[in-house]
């Protein structure tokens, strides 16, 4: 039994819902059109069966924050929901005014209404228990039109913001479909995933994935770990290898000088769990040449793992039953330097494992190369997931969890 309540332990029907969900989309910085509409998709679940109970459904989101640059108005995200859902949405620039809260009073059964970017309001993105975001405008403001809060952003889950926690304290709440499916899958991974388990981590970032792959090493929820991109430059650099000037730079921009200290433990003593390209490609006159380890260092950036790597690593993979995925093993959206991401994550897809995809390059990697449908499970979690898989408590799950607890009901 869940320790949290899910759209089976409400009923909805003609009641009027919050719901927030995280369609933090990215953007083209020019027209601010929406890159990728893959979180939408997501929570279409969650919308169609609030519809299909006659609910009155009310959407809470954020885009950006103060000062980005893709911090923007919610109505371009509003209409890009009506066109996958064929279904007429109303949109209303206001959050708790009274344009917002006639907006909501006026609402019929089957009928969806999407409020505009909830960080408009300063007091969002305050960090503060769900009871001190209940007393703020936000809630106070439209808790009272509704009868029940349904959290689907499990990406933000992590964020202890007035949107995503603040209706838990004042009304019935439960978790959305993609939010459920995320917890239940993701739960299973952590405690008890089938052996064995591959990890992968790729991508440009490696100072946050050093302490994630300490924890899935040590409580052996990995059995092996795969580095690749700028995490794998980070472990190298800790072997002894010169890279190259570039390679280094890219290095000493994204981490600390101490991250190299705990590198250097986690080798030490997973040495035969991790492991590191052998070949890499670069780009030579914009063609792509590989190069082996022991022509280290480049003048070139290493923009690709190179075939000898990819046979490696496909070796590595050939027995998992569990495969997780955080980033490409390259620069996939170059053509030239798409190969090993795409080898890599075609074997994965086609193998029998189970297989667990995280962070917004991957996923958009995995959407590039066609291969969402042989995927066992998408995560749209970047900071939540790295946290759930770190054993961490999340503050919007943590929220729903005293919700049930507290068995609140609405009262008139």
């Amino acid at each position: 039994m869940n320790e949290y309540n899910t759209l089976d332990d409400f009923d909805v029907e003609n009641k009027t819902v919050l719901l927030r969900v995280d369609f933090n989309m990215p953007l083209d910085k020019n027209t601010q059109d929406i890159l990728d509409d893959t979180r939408i998709k997501l929570v279409l679940p969650t919308i169609r069966e609030l519809l299909e109970k006659n609910a009155k459904i009310v959407i809470l989101a954020h885009q950006g924050r103060q000062g980005s640059w893709d911090f923007t108005s919610l109505e371009k995200h509003a209409k890009v929901l009506q066109e996958l859902l064929g279904k007429k949405v109303k949109f209303v620039d206001d959050i708790f005014g009274e344009k917002a809260k006639n907006a909501i009073k006026e609402l019929q059964a089957g009928e969806i209404l999407f409020l505009d970017n909830v960080r408009k309001f300063s007091g969002e993105t305050d960090k503060k228990s769900a009871e001190e975001h209940a007393q703020s405008e936000l809630v106070q403001n439209l808790y009272p039109l509704a009868d029940f809060f349904v959290n689907d952003a499990f990406a933000a889950a992590h964020r202890a913001q007035c949107s995503l926690t603040g209706f838990t304290a004042v009304l019935p709440s439960c978790a959305g479909r993609l939010m459920e499916r995320e917890l239940t899958t993701l739960g299973k991974i952590v405690s008890n995933p089938e052996k064995p388990c591959v990890f992968l981590f790729g991508g440009a970032k490696f100072s946050d994935v050093i302490v994630t792959i300490d924890h899935v090493l040590h409580n052996r929820t990995a059995d092996k770990v795969i580095l690749t991109g700028l995490p794998a430059n980070a472990f190298l650099k800790v072997e002894g290898y010169d890279l190259g000037e570039k390679n280094e730079l890219a290095l000493s921009e994204e981490g600390k000088p101490e991250q190299f200290d705990d590198i250097k433990k986690v080798l030490n003593t997973f040495k035969n769990e991790i492991f590191l390209p052998i070949d890499f490609a670069v780009s030579e006159n914009g063609n792509r040449k590989e190069i082996d380890l022991n022509e280290l260092p480049s003048k070139h950036n290493l923009f690709d793992i190179g075939e000898k790597t990819i046979e490696k690593f496909k070796e590595v993979l050939t027995n998992a039953k569990t495969v997780f995925l955080s980033g490409p093993c390259g620069v996939f959206e170059n053509p030239p330097f798409r190969k090993g991401t795409k080898e890599i994550f075609n074997f994965v897809a086609d193998s029998d494992a189970f297989s667990i995809v995280g962070g917004g390059h991957t996923v958009a990697a995995i959407e590039q190369m066609n291969l969402r449908d042989k995927i066992s499970h998408i995560s749209t979690g970047g900071g939540s997931l790295e946290k759930f898989m770190m054993g961490e408590k999340l503050a919007v799950v943590e929220a729903l969890k005293n919700a049930k607890k507290k068995g609140l009901l609405k009262y008139s």
